[in-house]
């Protein structure tokens, strides 16, 4: 939010932003993550495999991939040869699993092979940045230091006038201003689900979009 803008256009998008998440709600009253894992760790590589890739892509690799590597141990192990051969069909291959792997050594290394709880220490971890941090603090721990902020994040708050920014960075802090903390766990899986769902990109004109329509009456 730019500081040339007044207390009322804050006020305002504060009741935009209260509007969009009671719509949001009535369809996605609790989502979550759509990729699938059984700890914080293969959360985390999950998310950093979801890097321009599909969610049901994700899953599909990580169903092999957890059998394959159960414990965190198995990861330090790891070649980055073969790791590259396991997840090849995420894309960016040889970067997701430099990262994943040195990741790994440095949970076991640094955070007594417990994935960090706090958003400084998860930042320091190769491959990750706030949106991955933010999805393993709120999904993973439930704790809720900021606002996950993916591509439909972008878009849609942009669309309903909760920002005028482009920089996922600034978006967060905006979006951080205008919704209740309470609600910052699921605010962004709702927009997250109903770009997917309901308003996608490639949809010129949206006749379904329910949330536009709250806003203008």
């Amino acid at each position: 939010m730019k500081k040339q803008e007044t207390a009322i256009e804050l006020e305002a998008r504060k009741k935009r932003a209260h509007i969009v998440n009671k719509e949001l709600t009535k369809i996605f009253p609790t989502p979550h993550v759509e990729l699938k894992y059984s700890s914080v760790w293969e959360l985390l590589v999950a998310v950093v495999l979801s890097a321009q890739c599909t969610d049901k892509r994700v899953n599909i690799v990580t169903a092999d991939l957890f059998k394959k590597y159960p414990k965190l141990e198995d990861y330090c192990n790891a070649t980055q040869e073969e790791f590259e051969k396991d997840i090849h069909s995420t894309g960016f291959y040889r970067n997701k699993a430099k990262n994943i792997l040195a990741a790994a050594k440095m949970v076991r290394d640094t955070f007594g092979a417990v994935v960090p709880k706090t958003m400084n220490e998860l930042l320091t971890l190769p491959g990750v940045a706030r949106k991955t941090a933010n999805v393993i603090l709120n999904d993973g721990y439930n704790i809720q230091e900021g606002i996950i902020v993916d591509t439909h994040v972008i878009r849609l708050s942009n669309k309903f006038g909760l920002t005028d920014e482009k920089d996922p960075v600034k978006i967060e802090k905006d979006l951080m201003a205008i919704v209740p903390k309470s609600e910052w766990k699921y605010f962004a899986h709702r927009l997250v689900h109903y770009g997917r769902k309901i308003s996608p990109a490639h949809k010129v004109k949206d006749s379904t979009d329910s949330v536009s329509e709250a806003i203008k009456r």
